[in-house]
């Protein structure tokens, strides 16, 4: 990459959290529109953050704040592998530490509501990484390479040759989003049985650090999807937005479904539409 590449790839990088809530407040507003409702304003995801900064947090342990930077931290590396064209496979692994900080920060409390809330979303973990994993694989049988400059290289739209890859993204986008039937973790409504679950005992700033690496990693996902039309960045951001408007139509019509239920449609339905794509690769020979 020469400079001005790598300038472009630094700015990006540091935007996804800006990029993460602009589309927070299109989640909050096309909800809204679902529920003929008129929701708040596109830039109220940005008003809470401020407002949660400027509260006076409470602090479960002194592991807590360091693991909410942690979350941020490494979401922010994962979204700079991702702008500077790096292995796939090392994008899942950083994302993956930035989720186990989440996780380990809500089980280190005494809060049974924060407890339940970690072991879920560890479950959730294991539920799409090794989809995610499976779909790098496939990019790798097809470009030769785990690297995102070779998607770049292979010089081919991904959607063209692996359109079932991307419709088994579909789980992660939602379980990664939160959202209903997979919003198992952390729930968005205090009368369910979790209250805020994984989010039950961050306030303040810490909560402010949650948010923004919540919005990073959902920026990160979708610009990985919209690879499966590198050769055209914005058709590529197209098909990711199309994949985010879906993921909020699922969630304002399917109610929330249990964790053992997540396990079982994301691994079953996932690992069979990539691995009947692959199988159609490779006994028509284009692979």
């Amino acid at each position: 990459m020469n400079t001005v590449q790598t300038i472009i790839a630094v700015i990006l990088a540091l935007a996804t959290p800006i990029i993460g809530g602009v589309l927070a407040g299109v989640d909050r507003k096309l909800t809204a529109k679902m529920q003929e409702r008129v929701g708040p304003p596109l830039v109220q995801p940005f008003y809470d953050v401020l407002k949660l900064w400027g509260k006076n947090p409470m602090i479960s342990n002194n592991l807590q704040p360091m693991l909410a930077f942690g979350y941020l931290g490494f979401a922010l590396l994962a979204a700079g592998l991702v702008t500077f064209q790096q292995d796939l496979l090392l994008v899942l692994f950083v994302m993956g530490i930035s989720d186990i900080c989440l996780t380990v920060a809500a089980t280190s409390t005494k809060s049974p509501y924060s407890y339940l809330g970690g072991r879920r979303e560890f479950l959730a973990m294991l539920s799409y990484e090794p989809v995610m994993l499976l779909v790098d694989i496939a990019i790798f049988l097809v470009t030769g390479s785990f690297t995102i400059k070779g998607i770049y290289a292979y010089g081919q739209p991904l959607l063209m040759v692996l359109p079932l890859a991307l419709v088994a993204l579909m789980f992660v986008l939602v379980i990664e989003m939160k959202k209903s039937p997979y919003d198992v973790s952390g729930s968005g409504h205090a009368h369910q049985e979790l209250v805020r679950g994984v989010y039950t005992e961050f306030s303040g700033y810490t909560m402010a650090l949650i948010e923004l690496g919540h919005w990073t990693k959902l920026a990160t996902t979708l610009m990985v999807f919209s690879l499966f039309w590198a050769p055209n960045p914005v058709i590529g951001a197209i098909i990711s937005f199309a994949m985010f408007f879906t993921a909020l139509v699922v969630d304002n019509i399917y109610p929330r479904l249990t964790w053992q239920k997540m396990l079982k449609t994301t691994w079953s339905t996932g690992f069979i539409l990539v691995l009947l794509n692959l199988a159609v690769l490779v006994f028509g020979g284009i692979i």
